[in-house]
């Protein structure tokens, strides 16, 4: 039976990377897929301007690639990640998602009754 020798506070630390490591991975697929939800919309409307009626939907997919991006870029930072230029450009992220990250999005109104 061999038992780890290091001490406590270097095995907590080795944990709490290696969690760190996991939750950007976490966070840069979900801005991955939520950036690609958003290139599809646009590409099955490339042909003709997005209808007014569609609209709607695809600003639901700015902001929610907005707020995935806030998100990656929050824990980057906290990881001591400071520049976030190199997600700009690695992700190829649209200037209008840069514009909205971080936003929250409106309150529902509740139904008049």
């Amino acid at each position: 039976m061999s038992r780890d020798l290091r001490p406590p506070v270097d095995i907590l630390h080795y944990e709490i990377v290696q969690e760190q490591a996991s939750a950007l991975g976490r966070m840069g697929r979900a801005l991955e897929q939520s950036l690609s939800r958003l290139r599809e919309f646009d590409a099955a409307h490339a042909a003709t301007d997005v209808p007014e009626a569609m609209q709607p939907a695809r600003r639901k997919l700015v902001l929610q690639a907005g707020q995935a991006l806030w998100m990656f870029v929050v824990q980057r930072e906290a990881s001591g990640l400071r520049d976030s230029r190199h997600i700009m450009r690695t992700y190829n992220v649209p200037g209008e998602v840069q514009r909205c990250m971080g936003l929250a999005p409106a309150p529902r109104k509740p139904a008049a009754g």
